[in-house]
């Protein structure tokens, strides 16, 4: 089927409560929706947060991106998948994010074409799984309440926001989260950049000599430091997940052909859609290195998109899509649903979107 037009729109979704990691703050959601619609009507949709501190991209951008390769992408066939990811992704850096925007209404539409939910379309591993949740790096104690919230809320497994302040701050506020919920919750760090080598494996050994029971520890040094991340992975025994430091199968060859981690974390947003996220999974599962699904503030069209490439995919292990679960509304119709930590993904051909409220 052809591609007909494509259109946007943007919105803005306030937080329950304000995001906060090492890298900034947020208070709302601020995404742009993109939908495609091919020559019977079928519309795809798929979207695009400004990540600025992660990705590079702001609103305004994302916009100018879409609008300059709008015009070379109708007309197209969309299940010439090669011919149209060749042209999106040929002859322009960076944009991930604009270009997973396109990618996921593509395949959207493919999977809709062919009558079947787009897990199914790419490989229909499985329909059910738990999410994480997020606690955002506070003081110890606020994140001691708010990690006993999300665990009466049913989660079972919690990632923790750290690297602001010092590396015996980051260690109270787990200490903290531990004497609060205890030792049956899984606990997973993300210091998003925020420690050095030194300070990372100072941090991650007194942990582990303080037997807190740490899952893993995501993206610890900064993104440009691989060395500097396989030194931290060789030194401790808890397992270290890139994140900032792989966005291309390029970063992805870099990293595993030095085992500079021992997990992966695959956002479309950085990979550029799932097009490429499907090639980093293969890469990392021949290299016997599972991967996690994760996402920066999207709404359910992003978040839909991401669970629907991890339900497909058996190397795909671990699971980080709570993003709706922080918002005070939900502006998307169909896609996913939630009951407490566990996600569903629905049968209905493609993502399953039906559009805005």
């Amino acid at each position: 089927m052809i591609i007909r037009d494509i259109a946007m729109q943007r919105i803005v979704v306030p937080l329950r409560k304000p995001f906060k990691t090492a890298l900034r703050t947020l208070e709302s959601a601020t995404s742009l929706i993109i939908s495609i619609t091919d020559e019977d009507g079928r519309i795809g949709y798929g979207e695009a947060p400004p990540t600025l501190a992660i990705t590079g991209e702001q609103l305004e951008g994302i916009e100018a991106f879409i609008h300059s390769i709008k015009p070379r992408l109708i007309g197209l066939e969309t299940q010439n998948t090669e011919r149209v990811f060749e042209l999106l992704h040929k002859g322009t850096v960076r944009n991930s994010s604009a270009k997973a925007a396109l990618d996921m209404a593509i395949y959207d539409l493919s999977a809709q074409q062919a009558g079947l939910p787009l897990y199914k379309y790419l490989g229909g591993y499985r329909s059910v799984f738990k999410t994480d949740c997020t606690v955002s790096v506070n003081s110890p104690e606020e994140m001691g309440e708010d990690a006993a919230a999300y665990v009466r809320e049913g989660f079972d497994v919690l990632k923790l926001k750290v690297g602001v302040g010092d590396v015996e701050l980051d260690i109270a506020r787990v200490k903290e989260i531990r004497k609060r919920i205890g030792n049956e919750i899984k606990l997973r760090l993300d210091a998003n950049q925020g420690w050095s080598v030194k300070e990372s494996i100072r941090a991650i050994r007194a942990m582990e000599d303080a037997g807190l029971n740490i899952e893993l520890v995501e993206q610890p040094v900064p993104a440009f430091d691989v060395t500097g991340l396989e030194q931290v992975t060789r030194a401790v025994d808890t397992p270290i997940m890139a994140d900032e430091s792989v966005f291309s199968p390029q970063d992805a060859m870099k990293l595993l052909s030095c085992r500079a981690a021992d997990l992966i974390n695959i956002k479309l947003m950085k990979a550029g859609g799932i097009h490429h996220a499907l090639t980093l999974n293969r890469m990392a599962e021949a290299c016997g290195v599972e991967c996690m699904i994760g996402s920066m503030i999207e709404t359910r069209v992003g978040i839909t998109a991401a669970a629907h490439f991890a339900g497909a995919m058996k190397n795909v292990t671990r699971f980080d899509l709570d993003s709706p679960l922080l918002m005070s509304s939900d502006p998307i119709r169909g896609g996913i649903r939630y009951e407490g930590a566990t996600l569903f993904l629905s049968d209905s051909p493609g993502l399953g979107i039906e559009g805005l409220v």
